[in-house]
Order: structure tokens, then C-alpha cells, then sequence
């Protein structure tokens, strides 16, 4: 009979109630060729320490919840498969930069305070009634944003921002892509009500260009490109105010467009 394959996770743990600082502990179970960390974590869980915390929901990559450090990366674990690592264990901590609650559960106060900083969702001025129908996009209005939609809230963004590590003010990656999304699109009017927050210190001034936020996104969302684009868009916005300041004033009631 074969030998049963085996793989070895050291699980950072820490009990505020207990503990004085993190400690690692080594967990050796069954290995299965399909199996990712998060069945791995499942496992330990449910059969060797019970008292092993994290956060998992959907398993499918969709909701976000699972981000962990893998072996010094931000990585989604339900995505993560044990296999692709050779070295002699697997080391699973909480995502770096965030206060860790407990074990492998890190405080979302401070990422949710942000995300909701940047109002990101659909603001109207001039809402029309029901009665009128829908807001209709083309393809081509719906490509601009697109790729910026895609954002789970994972924060493995901001694990891997050395920015944001440096700095806790900076508004961060994930935020000020979704920023983007909405700024965006041709049904919203609230890029005045964002501009503040986007454009201070703390916002997209405060990006170095890494580029880590692009790398490790499970969703290819790229949020260092939004950044950089909506630096571009603010820079050009201020010059024209200051070149040509009649493009900004209100046309005449009753003008013709």
C-alpha cells in the first residue's frame, strides 16, 4: 500500500486573551493533490484543533473573505493549492497590516471606514422617475468600468501595499479602484462628492506606483492603474480649470446644447 502524502502548515495563532504575541504552530495532516489551503485549514479545524480561527464563506473565490498570507503572499486560499509549493512546510498567517483579532482573522474596521469613505456606489443628482426606464449603457460605456467592477473587497490589496503599511491614513488600492469604477460611469454624477477624498494627501497623491496592489489582485482588477489614471485625470482637470475656466460654467437657462 502507498504511503499516505502528507503536508505540514505552520498556522501563525494568537489569543489576545492569552497570548503576549503571535506564536507558529506546525499542524502535519493528509495530503490530496486538489487540495487548496483553505480545505487544508478545513481540515486541521475540524480534525486535529478546533480552536484554529479564520474566515472562509463561498469557497469559489467570489466573496473575498479567505485572504491570507501564504507563505509571505497575499493569497485567497480557496484559490491556493497546497501543490504549488515545494518547500518543507506551508506557512499561513493573518494578512499583514491589519490588526489581528485572532489567529488568522485580522480588524476590517479600518479598510470598511474607507470603502464607505469613497461612496462607492451609483450617486444622482437628477434622478428620473421609474416610469422613464432604466439608465441604458453601450458596451463601449460599460468597458470603462468594467474592469474596476470586478473588486471583492478581499483587502489582499492592501496586505501587500507597502504604502499603506507605512502609512495607515492612505485611503488604499481596493478604495480608490472602486472609486474609479464609479467616477466611471456614465450613470453617475458624483465625482465632485469623491473628488476630496480621491484627490488629497491621503489618496491617490499618497501612491508610489508599486504596483504589489496589481500584482497579487485574485481579480485582475489592476487598482495601481486606476490610481495612476485618476492622477492623470485630476491633474488635467485642474489645468483646464485654470486655461480655459469657461469650460466649467453652467449653460444658460434655456440654452441650446
Amino acid at each position: 500500500m502507498a504511503e499516505q502524502k502528507t503536508v505540514t502548515l505552520n498556522v501563525t495563532r494568537f489569543d489576545p486573551d492569552t497570548d503576549a504575541a503571535p506564536r507558529e504552530q506546525a499542524y502535519t495532516i493528509p495530503f490530496r493533490d486538489d487540495m487548496v489551503v483553505l480545505d487544508a485549514l478545513n481540515y486541521i479545524k475540524e480534525h486535529v484543533d478546533g480552536s484554529v480561527t479564520f474566515r472562509w464563506s463561498c469557497r469559489m473565490g467570489v466573496c473575498g473573505s479567505c485572504g491570507m498570507n501564504v507563505n509571505g503572499t497575499p493569497k485567497l486560499t480557496c484559490a491556493t493549492f497546497c501543490k504549488e509549493y515545494t518547500t518543507e512546510a506551508i506557512r499561513v498567517e493573518p494578512l499583514a497590516n491589519f490588526p489581528v483579532v485572532r489567529d488568522l482573522v485580522v480588524d476590517m474596521t479600518d479598510f470598511m471606514g474607507k470603502l464607505k469613505a469613497v461612496q462607492p456606489w451609483l450617486i444622482r443628482k437628477d434622478e428620473q422617475p421609474v416610469s422613464q426606464g432604466e439608465y441604458r449603457q453601450s458596451p463601449d460605456q460599460l468597458e470603462r468600468f468594467r474592469q474596476y467592477s470586478m473588486c471583492i473587497n478581499c483587502m489582499l490589496c492592501y496586505a501587500a501595499c507597502p504604502v499603506y503599511a507605512l502609512s495607515p491614513a492612505f485611503v488604499g488600492p481596493a478604495a480608490l479602484a472602486l472609486a474609479r469604477r464609479y467616477n466611471l460611469d456614465s450613470r453617475d454624477q458624483g465625482e465632485a462628492d469623491r473628488h476630496d477624498l480621491v484627490a488629497s494627501e491621503e489618496g491617490i497623491w499618497e501612491c508610489t506606483f508599486v504596483g504589489e496592489c496589481t500584482v497579487v489582485c485574485p481579480k485582475h482588477v489592476d487598482p495601481a492603474a486606476a490610481i495612476q489614471q485618476a492622477k492623470v485625470d485630476t491633474v488635467t482637470k485642474y489645468w483646464k480649470n485654470i486655461l480655459m475656466p469657461w469650460m466649467n460654467k453652467p449653460a444658460a437657462v434655456g440654452a441650446k446644447s
